[in-house]
């Protein structure tokens, strides 16, 4: 009989990394390994880390630091870093973070089961030096996908499927596909719409440790969704670093109005959500089909960043506050509660208090459902490190601080407005503290609030009722069930 091996997977920053996690979780568990969820009670802690600025970073590095506490009082033996942080300073991470028994790059996923194996058994796996990952896929995007580049999350030709996998293991899209497990029982779940970006913003590393924009084929992303259905997942949110780029390495910039009206008739899905959008690649098309297909959620999560046209021609990106309100018209104007959010940068360098209120205008007017405010800093490696007339970190802070609380009144607003809505609510949660949890279509997991439903009776997760909104708690709805929403509708 084989020996028990188990492993827990710890998954820090964005659906991404979730999707990235679950293939690891699905090529171990096809390779005999025992998934646990805690790491105390796992042989080998995998910590799926994120790179991407610096709190995410030492979050990052306290997981390590934490699964590493295990071995002096628990059953773990070994703790490994995979992810955008390990693929990104590969060896260097592993020099200065010694407590980490393994650090493992994008390109040790198709093998990760021999990895962890031979980090269990007392052995030494040497990490990749850093590299730029966009030097790896030719420049013309047309060319890329048949390169022989690993991509987290995509079709693997040279990896076929084992033939025998573990029940709740599939081979997601026929045997091209990654293997994938789920590591929860959400009814909503993250698909890889493609990996990588072409995009050039100054502030930006991710393009140097995902590499450029490499598009997932349509087949594969049907079957993926597919499978998921087949688990009981009611929601699917299409991800990657930048939606509105996908299909023109495939020859079809309009390739994503195409298959989301596909993916609206898999069986069993309720709900399909297209996240991160680029506001300066939005065409008539694609927001006609997100504001009037069935069961795709008419949602922007668009990538404004800032409003203030110097600003944005310093970080690399297009736009301005008039032609960022009249995209939100146009949206609204053919969805009238289409959801809407956004990220934004403040104490960029070079930003004046004009700037700043130029920001503030656009704020004010855009109506958005959710912001996220984030404090400038520099990013080895981008355009923008470099850069002068930079800002003093107190500058920095004051005006973060300033932008928050206007944030927080300005979606307190937005959620009041939506009062007497008809809203259709996937249930996520239901139980005795906090009662019955769902979210609407303008709201995304994690990020966008919730819905606080009014009663529990015959409400389970999965569930789609149609409740009508009755209240407001910050960003929250609390909201009454008219009727349940039969799954066929």
């Amino acid at each position: 009989m084989p020996e028990r091996r188990t492993v827990a997977l710890v998954t820090l920053g964005c659906a991404r990394n979730e999707v990235d996690s679950e293939e690891l979780a699905g090529r171990l568990a096809a390779d005999g390994w025992e998934l646990v969820e805690d790491a105390s009670d796992a042989d080998v802690a995998v910590v799926n880390t994120c790179g991407f600025v610096e709190a995410a970073k030492k979050d990052s590095v306290d997981a390590l630091l934490e699964a590493n506490d295990l071995k002096d009082h628990g059953r773990t033996q070994a703790v490994v870093a995979v992810g955008c942080m390990a693929e990104r300073y590969g060896k260097d991470l592993a020099e200065a973070l010694p407590e980490a028994d393994g650090v493992l790059g994008f390109d040790d996923y198709a093998d990760i089961s021999d990895r962890l194996q031979t980090i269990l058994s007392g052995g030494i796996h040497a990490s990749h030096a850093p590299r730029d990952r966009r030097k790896l896929l030719p420049i013309s995007p047309a060319e890329r996908q048949d390169a022989a580049v690993a991509l987290p999350g995509h079709a693997q030709p040279a990896v076929p499927a084992p033939a025998d996998l573990p029940e709740g293991v599939a081979p997601v899209s026929g045997p091209r596909a990654p293997l994938r497990r789920r590591l929860g029982t959400s009814p909503v779940a993250s698909v890889k719409l493609a990996s990588g970006c072409d995009r050039r913003c100054s502030f930006c590393a991710i393009p140097s440790f995902r590499g450029s924009f490499i598009s997932r084929r349509p087949s594969d992303v049907l079957g993926e969704t597919r499978w998921l259905a087949e688990q009981g997942v009611k929601e699917v949110m299409l991800v990657s670093e930048n939606n509105t780029s996908y299909g023109k390495d495939l020859g079809d910039i309009r390739l994503l109005e195409t298959l989301l009206p596909e993916l609206a008739e898999v069986d069993g899905i309720e709900r399909i959500r297209v996240s991160y959008l680029q506001p300066a690649e939005m065409r008539p098309g694609l927001i006609d089909v997100l504001t009037s297909t069935p069961k795709v959620a008419p949602y922007f999560d668009l990538s404004f960043q800032h409003s203030a046209p110097g600003v944005l021609r310093a970080m690399r990106r297009f736009g301005d506050t008039d032609r960022f309100l009249e995209l939100l018209d146009t949206i609204r104007g053919k969805a009238p509660q289409a959801g809407a959010r956004s990220n934004f940068i403040v104490g960029f360098p070079g930003e004046t208090e004009a700037d700043l209120a130029e920001l503030e205008r656009f704020l004010t007017g855009a109506r958005l459902d959710a912001i996220g405010v984030f404090g400038y800093s520099d990013e080895e490696g981008t355009e923008a490190a470099g850069y002068e007339n930079k800002l003093d970190a107190d500058v920095v802070a004051e005006r973060l601080a300033h932008i928050s609380r206007l944030a927080e009144e300005l979606t307190s607003q937005r959620a009041e407005e939506r009062l007497g809505e008809t809203l259709q609510v996937l249930v996520e949660s239901v139980d005795d503290e906090d009662g019955a949890v769902g979210r609407a279509a303008h709201q995304a997991p994690e990020t966008d609030g919730q819905v606080l439903l009014t009663t529990r009776e015959g409400l389970v997760p999965g569930r789609m009722v149609e409740a009508k909104v009755v209240g407001t708690e910050g960003v929250d709805l609390v909201a009454e069930c008219s009727e349940l929403v039969e799954a066929a509708r």
